[in-house]
C-alpha cells in the first residue's frame, strides 16, 4: 500500500491537473499509473535550468618567506600582489522568456566572464544586474533575442512541509543532474553555510556542490526555490538542504527590472529575539511566539509607530513570524514606501499597527570626516553615530560617538577596523569628529588609541 501511495503521488508529474490534495487520496487502480514517474515533469522544467561557467580575477598576496613561521610574518607589508584567474561553476534558473536568470551570488559575484549553458548546448553570455552577497543571489540577463524556457514562481506561503520537490542542478559539473525529496521545513534561519543568511526552505532533495543556484521545483513544475547551500560535515549531501525562497527571488527580479544594481531591504532599525518559553512567561503571553524588540532606534518607523523595547511583533500582513530573520523577509517581500500591517502586543495589548517600509537611511559624505592625505592616519575617515552610520556597519541602536567608517591604510595595520568607535586619542577623549582631527595633528611621532569594539575595549599604539 506505502508503493501505491507513493505511484498515487507521481500522477501529478503527468496529470497537473491533479490538486496536491486528491493525489493525496486517490490509489492508482491501473498498471500505467503504477509505472508513473517524474519524467513528464522533468522534460517540461529541465530546459530552463542552466549551467553557468563563472571567471573573475582576484588579487593575491605572494611572498618569498611564505611558510616561513619567523620570516613570513616579519616581511607580510612586503607581498607582492598578483592577478589570479578563479573559475566557478554553478546553476541557474531562467525566469522569463526575455532571458531574466538568478543563480547564487557565490556563483558569479565579480566574475569578468559569465557563459550559461542551456539543456539543448546553447550558449550564452550573461551579465549580473543586481547581487546581494548577504541573501546569496544574483540576477542576470541572458544576451540573446531568443525567447527562452522559463519555469513559473508559486508562492512561498503556500508551500507546506511534506511536499514532494525535484531539485535540478549540475552537481560536481557531471552535467544536469535531477534528485527528488520533499520539503523538510519551512522557515529556517541561521542554518545555513556559506554567505546566505536568512529565511530558508528545507529539504531532504540532495544538494552537492553545483547545485547552487538550480532550481527546487514542486510536482506541477513550479519555481518554489532557489538551491543555495547544504549543512554537512562531510562536504557531501546528508540530506539537509537549504533554498532561497521563490517570493524572495521575485523581490529581487522587480527591483533588478526597476534599475537597482543593489537589493534595498526594508529598514526596521530594531534588535529584537525569538520568544522563548521563559520569556513568554516574563512577557505574561500564553504561548511562546513572536519577537521582542530588544534594542530600538528613535529614528525607526517601528519608533515612529509607537512601539518601545519589549513590545512583541506576532505577525506580518497576518502571517507568524518567529525570528528575527523571518521578520526581515517578510518585510523583503513588500515594495518600498507600502503599508504593512504588524500585529503586535503593544502595552500588554494585542493590537494591529501600520508601519511603512522604507529604504535604509544613507551616510551623507557632509557628515563625513576624512584625514588628508599628507597628514597623520592619511585614509582615515570617521562619523558620528547616527542611524545611517549604524545602519551601514550594522552596529546595535545604542552604539553613540565617533566611529570609523575606514581605518585607512596606517590604523587599518594596526588593526583598527570599521565600526570601532574612538574614546581616546593620546589619552584625550574624542567626543566630536573635530576632536580627533585636532588631537592628530597635535600628536608627536607617537599615538596611541582607545576603541570600544562590542564590549571589547582595545588600546592600539604605533609611531608615524
Amino acid at each position: 500500500m506505502k508503493h501505491l501511495l507513493t505511484s498515487a503521488l507521481l500522477v501529478l508529474a503527468t496529470f497537473p491537473h491533479v490538486s496536491p490534495a486528491m493525489a493525496q487520496t486517490k490509489v492508482p487502480d491501473s498498471q500505467i499509473e503504477i509505472q508513473l514517474g517524474f519524467a513528464p515533469l522533468v522534460k517540461q522544467a529541465a530546459p530552463a535550468v542552466v549551467n553557468i561557467y563563472a571567471r573573475r580575477v582576484v588579487q593575491t598576496q605572494t611572498s618569498p618567506f611564505a611558510g616561513d613561521p619567523f620570516f613570513d610574518n616579519l616581511f607580510r607589508d612586503m607581498r607582492q600582489s598578483r592577478p589570479k584567474v578563479q573559475n566557478s561553476l554553478g546553476s541557474g534558473v531562467i525566469l522569463s522568456e526575455d532571458g531574466i536568470l538568478v543563480s547564487n551570488y557565490h556563483v558569479v559575484g565579480m566574475a569578468t566572464d559569465i557563459r550559461v549553458v542551456l539543456n539543448d548546448r546553447r550558449e550564452y553570455s550573461a551579465k549580473v544586474l543586481l547581487g546581494d552577497q548577504d541573501a546569496d543571489i544574483a540576477i542576470l540577463q541572458i544576451e540573446t533575442d531568443e525567447a527562452l524556457p522559463y519555469l513559473p514562481f508559486r508562492a512561498s506561503q503556500s508551500v507546506e512541509v511534506g511536499e514532494l520537490v525535484l531539485a535540478i542542478g549540475n552537481p560536481f559539473g557531471v552535467g544536469q543532474t535531477v534528485s527528488s525529496g520533499i520539503v523538510s521545513g519551512l522557515a529556517r534561519s541561521g542554518t545555513a553555510t556559506g554567505n546566505a543568511r536568512g529565511y530558508f526552505i528545507q529539504t531532504d532533495a540532495p544538494i552537492n556542490p553545483g547545485n547552487s543556484g538550480g532550481a527546487l521545483i514542486d510536482v506541477q513544475g513550479n519555481l518554489i526555490g532557489v538551491n543555495t547551500s547544504i549543512l554537512t560535515r562531510s562536504g557531501g549531501s546528508n540530506g539537509i538542504g537549504f533554498a532561497i525562497p521563490a517570493d524572495l527571488v521575485a523581490q529581487f527580479v522587480s527591483q533588478a527590472k526597476a534599475g537597482n544594481t543593489e537589493f534595498i531591504r526594508p529598514w526596521a532599525g530594531i534588535t529584537g529575539q525569538s520568544v522563548d518559553q521563559a520569556l513568554s512567561e516574563g512577557l505574561g503571553l500564553p504561548r511562546p511566539e513572536g519577537v521582542v524588540i530588544s534594542q530600538i532606534n528613535p529614528d525607526s518607523p517601528f519608533a515612529k509607530a509607537g512601539l518601545a523595547v519589549g513590545d512583541v511583533i506576532l505577525r506580518v500582513d497576518g502571517l507568524p513570524v518567529n525570528t528575527p530573520a523571518e521578520m526581515l523577509f517578510r518585510m523583503s517581500l513588500r515594495g518600498q514606501g507600502d503599508l504593512v500591517d504588524f500585529d503586535v502586543i503593544l502595552n500588554g495589548q494585542e493590537k494591529t499597527v501600520a508601519v511603512p517600509m522604507l529604504a535604509p537611511p544613507k551616510i551623507q559624505q557632509s557628515t563625513v570626516l576624512q584625514m588628508p592625505v599628507d597628514g597623520p592616519l592619511a585614509g582615515l575617515s570617521v562619523a558620528l553615530a547616527d542611524a545611517a552610520v549604524r545602519t551601514e556597519l550594522r552596529l546595535p541602536p545604542s552604539v553613540q560617538g565617533v566611529v570609523v567608517l575606514n581605518p585607512g591604510p596606517t590604523a587599518g595595520r594596526i588593526g583598527l577596523r570599521p565600526g570601532d568607535v574612538l574614546r581616546e586619542i593620546n589619552n584625550t577623549p574624542i567626543v566630536a569628529l573635530q576632536d580627533v582631527a585636532d588631537t592628530l595633528n597635535s600628536s608627536g611621532r607617537r599615538v596611541k588609541i582607545s576603541a570600544q569594539r562590542g564590549n571589547q575595549r582595545l588600546t592600539l599604539r604605533f609611531g608615524l
